[in-house]
């Protein structure tokens, strides 16, 4: 009866933590960005805050002033004379020593990742990491420059080989085209396996893989 008793309680545990945990997380993760993207209120000057203004504060302005003011960035960018702006933009940032070049990395890697024809972080691959007969999940970033091919003798690429569980860290490294394996599923997918500890896992396979069956025992 007792250890009906634990069972049961165990259950009810597991059953309540499937249901609290995934609201927990998702809404500690929307509070953090709520929360940070409302610190770009601090553009603005104190006596337009909406504290000040209604008496209260308004959780989630600052995602809506955010989105205006890159609504607003992007329009006038995209004209001539905000063309013009930016470039003149640019061309004194990149005359600052040190700033030019964080300004300049960053300003490739956006143009890079947003450009429609670009391949970065659009192919997931397995690559044989960090030995021969371990593979880890990575994301494919460029192909290598000339230099690296020219050194190597091979077609190499860039891939980014995220941390476990947190996928914002990992490694940089350079590795033969054809020593890579392209897997069939999309970024998210792989975004999952990775935060999940490989615990979570493709929906394709998780329809497709039949349960496990126990050897029975052979009776002698």
């Amino acid at each position: 009866m007792f250890k009906k008793m634990l069972l049961a309680l165990r259950k009810y545990l597991i059953a309540g933590l499937l249901i609290w945990v995934p609201i927990l997380v998702t809404i500690w993760i929307v509070t953090f960005f709520i929360r940070l993207l409302d610190s770009g209120l601090k553009l603005l000057p104190t006596k337009y805050h909406p504290e000040i203004l209604l008496g209260f504060n308004i959780p989630g302005f600052g995602l809506i002033f955010c989105l205006v003011v890159l609504f607003f960035t992007g329009m006038i960018a995209t004209n001539y004379f905000g063309s013009q702006l930016v470039k003149l933009w640019d061309y004194i940032i990149l005359k600052i020593p040190l700033v030019r070049s964080i300004y300049a990395a960053v300003k490739q890697i956006m143009e890079t990742i947003f450009s429609s024809g670009s391949q970065a972080f659009r192919q997931v691959l397995l690559v044989e990491y960090p030995r021969r007969g371990s593979w880890s999940v990575a994301f494919q970033t460029s192909h290598a420059c000339s230099a690296v091919n020219d050194q190597t003798g091979e077609q190499m690429i860039g891939v980014f080989i995220p941390t476990t569980p947190n996928p914002t860290s990992g490694f940089l490294i350079y590795v033969p085209k054809s020593e890579v394996r392209e897997l069939d599923i999309n970024v998210d997918e792989a975004l999952k396996m990775v935060v999940s500890l490989g615990v979570v896992q493709p929906k394709s396979d998780m329809i497709h893989t039949a349960p496990v069956e126990k050897p029975q025992p052979q009776h002698r």
